[in-house]
């Protein structure tokens, strides 16, 4: 048996329609035109992953500032439930990482995930994030509605009277 290929592709305005019907089926909640009118200016940050040339996997992420340090917040990273396990997951999640880190100037990246979604939580937490808040109330139009917020710290906070190295 041939070995399955794994490739991340842009998100273009031909294949934005494929985008939608994924964030349908693999979401509980559903995202606005403006999420995918953003999405197509994202570049590098939007990403569909193919498995055998088949889309069945998207990351969309953005850039967020809070005091002064760039943050960089996973919107969406998901995949069709039968091509779980494969290493599709961490294929888009490892480009993000590698996107962070050749930039070299973000100070973090966070998400949201649902409170009982425990295959997620244990998944990022292999890759070093950390739950550090719960919010309640968080999604509407879902149960459970809260989310635990997952970080991965990347540089610590450096405070404005401390100089530079």
């Amino acid at each position: 048996m041939t070995r399955a290929t794994i490739e991340l592709g842009d998100v273009t305005p031909h294949n934005l329609q494929q985008l939608k019907r994924l964030n349908q089926v693999v979401f509980p909640v559903s995202y606005n035109d403006k999420f995918y009118k953003d999405i197509l200016e994202a570049g590098e940050l939007a990403k569909l992953a193919y498995y055998n040339d088949i889309v069945v996997g998207a990351v969309c992420c953005r850039i967020d500032i809070l005091d002064g340090s760039r943050r960089l917040y996973i919107m969406t990273l998901g995949c069709l439930a039968p091509y779980r396990k494969r290493g599709i997951g961490a294929k888009m999640l490892e480009h993000v990482l590698n996107y962070v880190e050749k930039d070299g100037d973000f100070h973090s990246i966070f998400l949201h995930v649902q409170v009982n979604n425990q295959s997620a939580i244990d998944f990022y937490k292999k890759f070093g994030f950390e739950i550090v808040e719960t919010k309640e109330q968080y999604y509407k139009r879902i149960e459970p509605a809260d989310a635990h917020v997952l970080m991965k710290l990347l540089r610590p906070q450096r405070s404005l009277s401390e100089p530079e190295k």
